[in-house]
Order: C-alpha cells, then sequence, then structure tokens
C-alpha cells in the first residue's frame, strides 16, 4: 500500500503559495485549517481567537449550526438552477429580506462588489428612465477613502492609489466629494445626478463614522434634489453596529441598499441590491444578471441568515458587547492608542507609530492567540463575530494590551 502523504506544515503550505497564487493579498502567516465560532485552528492545532470575522462576513461565527444546517439541508436537494428558471427557495429569501430591510424588491447577486456594480447600473437606468437625465450624462457622487469594491468601474472612483494604479483606463460619471461633508455634498449634485452613493460607515478607511446628523441630511438632500441614496451596507450592516443596518442608528431608510458578506453566513458568497419598488422597477428581463446570483444554496443559507437576524437577538448582542470593546479601547488610550472609533462589534484603532505599523501590531497579536487586520498606517480594524463572549472580548483587549505594552 502507498503511505498517505505527510501533511504539510504552515510554513511549507505558505511558501507553496508563493509560485501558484496572484500576489495580491499579503496575509499574516498563519494556515487555518478547522474553525468554530469565534475561534480558528492552525493545521499545527494552534488556536486563535477571530477579531476580524472576514471583514464582517462571519458575524454570525464560524461554522453556525443553525446555517450549516441549512446548507446541509439544501445541498441534499439541489444547488443551481440559473435564473433560466425558478427555483423554490428564492421568492422566501427575497420576501424576508425586504421585509428586515423596510424595502421592496430584492436583486441577488454573489460578491459584494457585484451588488455595488448592479447598483450603479439600476441608479443610472433610474436617472435614464424615471428622472429623465439625458442620455449617457448620468453622474454619482461619491465619498473620498470610500471602500466599494475592486472592479474597473468602482476602483475608478477609489482615492487609494494602491488601489488605482496601473488599471486605468477609468470609467466617468463619478464625482467625489468628502466624507461627512454635506456642504460639498450640496455643491456636487445637479440635474445629471442619479444617485448619492455612500457607506453609512468607512470600514476600509479606519471605521470612519460620520457626524450625528449627517446620514439624515444625506437623505434630506437627495430627497430635495431628486435622486437616490444608495447606502453600501456590505460591511456596516446585517447586526454589526448593533443595529441591523448603520443607518437605523438615524432611523433614515435609504432609496437603495447594498448588502453582501455577512448575508452568505460565512458559507456562499450572497449579495443583494434591495430598493423600493419605483427604483428596481427599472430593470427588464436580459437587462442584468448573474448565473449564480440567487441560485437555491445562496437562497436557503441568506434566508437562514435573516431568520437569525429577525429576533434582534444579534443587533442587541453586538449593541452590549461593544460597550465592552468601547470601554476596554477607552482604557488603552494614552497607553499605546492615540485613538478609535468603535460602533456595534466594530472599531477603527489608530496605534502609536512609535509602538509599530498596523501588519506589525497584526503580527504581535497573532503570536498572542489573536488575529486582526490592519488597515492604513498603524490602524488596526476589530471586527469580532457577534457570537463572541465578554470573556473572550476581554482577552482579546488583554492581548492588545500586552502588545502595546512591549
Amino acid at each position: 500500500m502507498t503511505a498517505p502523504a505527510r501533511a504539510r506544515t504552515s510554513a511549507e503550505l505558505i511558501e507553496a503559495e508563493g509560485p501558484v497564487l496572484a500576489h495580491n493579498y499579503h496575509p499574516l502567516p498563519v494556515v487555518v485549517a478547522r474553525a468554530e465560532g469565534a475561534w480558528v485552528e492552525d493545521v499545527e492545532g494552534r488556536r486563535y481567537l477571530d477579531m476580524l470575522a472576514g471583514y464582517s462576513a462571519l458575524n454570525f461565527g464560524h461554522r453556525h449550526p443553525a446555517l450549516i444546517e441549512a446548507a446541509h439541508r439544501q445541498l441534499d436537494r439541489l444547488t443551481l438552477t440559473s435564473r433560466a428558471f425558478h427555483n423554490d427557495r428564492l421568492a422566501e429569501f427575497a420576501e424576508r429580506l425586504a421585509e428586515l430591510t423596510g424595502l421592496d424588491m430584492v436583486l441577488p447577486m454573489n460578491t459584494g462588489a457585484e451588488a455595488v456594480e448592479s447598483g450603479i447600473k439600476v441608479a443610472r437606468k433610474w436617472a435614464y428612465d424615471v428622472k429623465g437625465v439625458p442620455a449617457d450624462r448620468a453622474t454619482i457622487v461619491v465619498a473620498a477613502d470610500n471602500f466599494h469594491g475592486r472592479t474597473t468601474t468602482i476602483v475608478s472612483f477609489s482615492t487609494d492609489e494602491t488601489a488605482r494604479a496601473g488599471f486605468g483606463p477609468f470609467t466617468p460619471g463619478f464625482r467625489i466629494v468628502p466624507y461627512n461633508d454635506l456642504a460639498a455634498l450640496e455643491d456636487a449634485v445637479d440635474e445629471t445626478t442619479a444617485a448619492v452613493l455612500i457607506e453609512p460607515i468607512q470600514g476600509e478607511a479606519g471605521v470612519l463614522i460620520p457626524d450625528d446628523g449627517y446620514l439624515t441630511g444625506v437623505r434630506e438632500l437627495t430627497r430635495r434634489k431628486g435622486c437616490l441614496f444608495v447606502a453600501d451596507e456590505i460591511q456596516s450592516g446585517l447586526g454589526r453596529t448593533g443595529r441591523t443596518l448603520a443607518v437605523d442608528h438615524e432611523n433614515v431608510v435609504p432609496d437603495v441598499l447594498l448588502l453582501g458578506k455577512a448575508l452568505g453566513g460565512g458559507i456562499v458568497p450572497v449579495s443583494a441590491v434591495v430598493a423600493h419598488r419605483e427604483v428596481l422597477g427599472v430593470l427588464h428581463p436580459g437587462e442584468h444578471g448573474s448565473t449564480f446570483g440567487g441560485n437555491p444554496l445562496a437562497a436557503a443559507v441568506g434566508t437562514a441568515v435573516v431568520e437569525l437576524l429577525e429576533s434582534g437577538d444579534f443587533q442587541r448582542r453586538a449593541a452590549e458587547l461593544g460597550v465592552i470593546l468601547r470601554d476596554g479601547l477607552t482604557e488603552l488610550v494614552g497607553r499605546g492608542v492615540v485613538g478609535f472609533r468603535s460602533r456595534g462589534l466594530w472599531a477603527g484603532v489608530d496605534v502609536d507609530p512609535a509602538i509599530g505599523t498596523g501588519r506589525e501590531i497584526g503580527e504581535r497579536l497573532m503570536r498572542e492567540g489573536v488575529l486582526v487586520k490592519d488597515t492604513h498606517g498603524s490602524t488596526i480594524r476589530l471586527a469580532p463575530p457577534l457570537t463572541v463572549t465578554a470573556e473572550e472580548l476581554r482577552s482579546a483587549l488583554g492581548a492588545l494590551e500586552k502588545v502595546l505594552a512591549v
């Protein structure tokens, strides 16, 4: 008999990736092999507390039992039909997601970038068909330091040169204004404006939270100017901030809502454009689509995700644990932390550059058994699964205190 192949170590697996994987990521040197709840385990059996949660794709933790059960059940029945045919899971998914968000219609897609691209197309179509903007003149106003994805259209209105450099020519039709600046937004919106597209909280920029009243102001301005308010809640939505949506903190209902990440439960990529009927109603057969968008497996998992959120338990949990996170970070200000921003179980933490870069802090925390991700400079992001316990959260804060002291 042939002897079974020896399992490769973390170091060997990392080295093996080099020649065969495109170098578009610079991950921490940890090779995850198993996971459950808020914990992951590498190939050698070392355990780590996951304080990133897949950029909020794992809001319900790794392998949440209800989500795994929904996926298994659907795998035994039907996985894909394409939208050439109906499937028996899609209607319920759309009904419950629309009800959860307070909107009318759902356009199911797969990735967050697809949702953003779809939202852009819908906004432009609405501008031509409903608002009466002359053909090919529609504009969309966006915020500086945004992160909406990596496609060529989306990086066309990014202000991050790392995301843009070398990928032109860029798509026209976008106006960039400072984030959290209603006066600049007012000046940028005119009769050609189809939509204002913003993140209610800018995640990749370092969890930047706008002033109280900003989202209300965006909603009022877009209504007054006759354009759409498109809210990208792909990272901020579905319980992360202590409410179902980040816009809920100001009781604002956008015209178009972009969802993704957590909508797939950390199992399959699921995204959606959710909007008022008069907006999504501009699409007609053949004008937009996706082979996997709305597939039965995605719809089954997405429905289970919505069901977890319908009780409000996860939202309340994020709000309550968010107080522990905020208070713990407050105690570290002046002790290695120069500032932070948090809402619910989400924080951007600015570390004193003299102590290390965000990457270096991430590597030190990894050695303490805690996984985080840096963003720009010396800023790290904390976004644990909403299933994390108070004890686990305090343990992670303790590890951060330790590496900052060193």
